[in-house]
């Protein structure tokens, strides 16, 4: 029974509906009112009634807008986790993978007082209690739907992912075990299970951990172990208390029941009520939407899912529109187009970032993974666009005025990484051809450009391998050459050791020619080059005999404030996302309706002509 019939019914109960007549016992009739009294029970709120939200989180679910909140620091953060009640703590550290691993927080055990990461030695250990508390760290990569359409392409990744995470962790990710590592999709149920599963059977507190709109609230949902109220321990499961001793707790336990158990200067808020299916956080593509910690127990008083507010990641949006912010978010995964850059053109991403090639004579191929729009033109008009000039042409630009001004350089970057082999098809496949990648007259580079928060850009280019490995140009040689020959009457080697100038220099008196063997002064270094008169000719040869290293292309990026911009090994996007070939339609089959009447009319003049 809906909450409105009930408020029907307490007015129908205090009116006198005797004395209306037939419209009384139409009332009647209409609202049940010849039912029984509705008692105390029974105007209850429904167990599947959800509460009430408030104007902010309303304007987010149906309206999406709203105010984002103050990103809260490190340091909050690490205080909030430090008065935990439990004994077993466990950090989520969620990072996004449609710029991954730029969400990444560097050196997170430190900064939140963790245990560190267990290094590759045999002898390390696994955990250990610290002030009466244990507290690990995994690692989990959502939206994994973004990178690939199907679970097993995004599982074949796992060994890219990792290597990719182990170098942004920088000196320390050298020689530590990461076996800690999830890739999950919240919105396609890759792997959620199993991770629900380690909540549960981790116990304590679980925190979630991670910048804002990595996807915390929506993975949440997902893993809650939801429905285990009525658990209980198997006959021969050891029992394990999950709360700190109150020598050792900064904490009271969880008691929804009694608000007074939070300290007024507390960071964590009180925890919920437990219920088997208890309401979840808003989720929303704002940034800052979850305002507090949301604690949510289960497992009648097993452990607690505990959802932190997300810190900073960008501020690339205040350079946004306001109605083109929503569109810095990647919701789904993206098909891209195919752009081919042209010498003396650009690639702009939305009008606000701008890709220039910076090597000339060569073609790139640029694949944006962005829910930005890319647009290719010619590397003038793309700085007009960029900069926001009055003779701009008519290109989307969802920058906010003033924003050209402070366009910027991010960086030269290289595409120093060789993708032939993947790239080249079947030339390089064991079952087809089998040519092996040193022996093709070229090679296939390149990089993938991240922009924070946003998405990534996929640059590829093919070089002959002639070019790659060129060796130091002729030119300089020749010019080295035609220096030498300008300092003929200069000399070139070291005379003497006497180093004073010629006025202190006294004049030498006449002595006695000395001889190789004979009694008196040895004779005096004459030159500190023991090589022969050609030795520099010799020298310069095989200096530019040696090979300057590789060539690779470079691409130039400008961005605002020269911010928001990185790189990272290619993640071969394109080949897993490549636009499904539609068939191609064949010449339409001409008819035989014509050819079987000619037949028909030579059967019957065949018959004809016998009779």
């Amino acid at each position: 029974m809906r909450k409105e019939d009930l408020v029907v019914q307490d007015v129908l109960k205090n009116l006198d509906l005797g004395s209306l007549g037939d419209v009384g016992e139409t009332l009647r009739s209409l609202a049940g009112a010849n039912t029984a009294p509705v008692g105390p029970e029974s105007s209850s709120i429904p167990d599947d009634a959800k509460p009430p939200l408030c104007d902010r989180c309303h304007k987010l679910v149906h309206h999406h807008t709203g105010v984002p909140i103050y990103h809260p620091t490190i340091d909050s953060i690490r205080e909030t986790i430090e008065e935990s009640p439990y004994k077993y703590n466990h950090v989520y550290h969620v990072i996004d993978a449609a710029d991954f691993p730029m969400s990444l927080i560097p050196r997170i055990n430190d900064l939140l007082d963790l245990m560190p990461l267990r290094s590759t030695n045999r002898r390390s250990k696994t955990a250990e209690f610290i002030r009466g508390q244990k507290t690990e760290v995994s690692f989990i990569i959502t939206r994994s739907d973004l990178l690939a359409p199907r679970k097993e392409q995004v599982d074949s990744l796992m060994p890219y992912l990792t290597e990719t995470l182990r170098s942004a962790l920088g000196r320390r990710g050298r020689n530590v075990r990461l076996g800690n590592v999830w890739c999950v999709s919240a919105k396609r149920n890759w792997w959620t299970k199993e991770l629900k599963e380690e909540v549960w059977k981790n116990r304590g507190a679980s925190w979630m951990v991670g910048k804002v709109n990595v996807g915390k609230s929506q993975l949440f949902e997902a893993i809650f172990p939801k429905g285990r109220m009525d658990w209980k321990p198997k006959k021969h499961e050891i029992g394990i208390q999950v709360f700190a001793s109150d020598k050792d707790s900064k904490f009271k336990k969880p008691n929804a029941a009694d608000p007074l158990a939070v300290d007024e200067g507390s960071l964590l808020p009180p925890p919920q009520e437990e219920t088997q299916f208890p309401p979840m956080p808003v989720v929303s593509s704002l940034p800052g939407t979850t305002a507090s910690p949301i604690r949510v127990p289960f497992g009648n008083g097993r452990g607690e899912l505990i959802d932190l507010p997300g810190l900073n990641r960008s501020d690339l949006e205040a350079h946004v529109l306001e109605e083109h912010r929503h569109h810095l978010v990647m919701k789904s995964r993206i098909v891209p187009e195919q752009q081919v850059i042209k010498p003396g053109q650009s690639l702009l991403i939305g009008g606000l970032i701008r890709i220039t090639p910076a090597t000339p004579g060569l073609i790139f191929l640029a694949y944006s993974f962005t829910p930005l729009e890319a647009h290719v033109t010619s590397t003038e008009k793309a700085i007009a666009v960029q900069e926001q000039a009055d003779d701009a042409p008519n290109v989307e630009n969802i920058s906010v005025p003033g924003t050209g001004e402070l366009i910027k350089k991010a960086g030269s970057f290289e595409l120093c990484h060789d993708v032939t082999k993947i790239r080249a098809g079947p030339i390089t496949r064991k079952e087809a051809v089998g040519i092996s990648v040193d022996r093709l007259p070229y090679r296939v580079v390149g990089i993938d450009i991240l922009v924070e928060g946003c998405g990534w850009v996929e640059i590829v280019a093919q070089m002959r391998t002639r070019d790659l490995f060129r060796q130091k140009p002729a030119e300089e040689h020749e010019k080295r050459e035609e220096v030498e020959e300008g300092t003929e009457n200069k000399p070139a080697r070291l005379q003497t050791l006497d180093l004073r100038p010629e006025a202190e220099k006294q004049p030498e008196t006449e002595t006695p020619t000395l001889t190789r063997g004979t009694k008196g002064t040895p004779d005096r270094l004459q030159s500190l080059d023991l090589l022969s008169d050609d030795a520099p000719n010799e020298r310069a040869e095989e200096e530019s005999a040696q090979p300057t290293g590789p060539a690779w292309p470079v691409v130039e990026v400008f961005s605002p404030n020269g911010k928001f911009i990185a790189s990272r090994r290619p993640l071969n996007g394109w080949m897993l996302n490549k636009p499904k070939k539609t068939a191609t339609k064949s010449r339409p089959r001409p008819s035989m309706k014509g050819v079987k009447i000619m037949e028909k009319r030579a059967r019957r003049e065949m018959a004809s002509s016998y009779e």
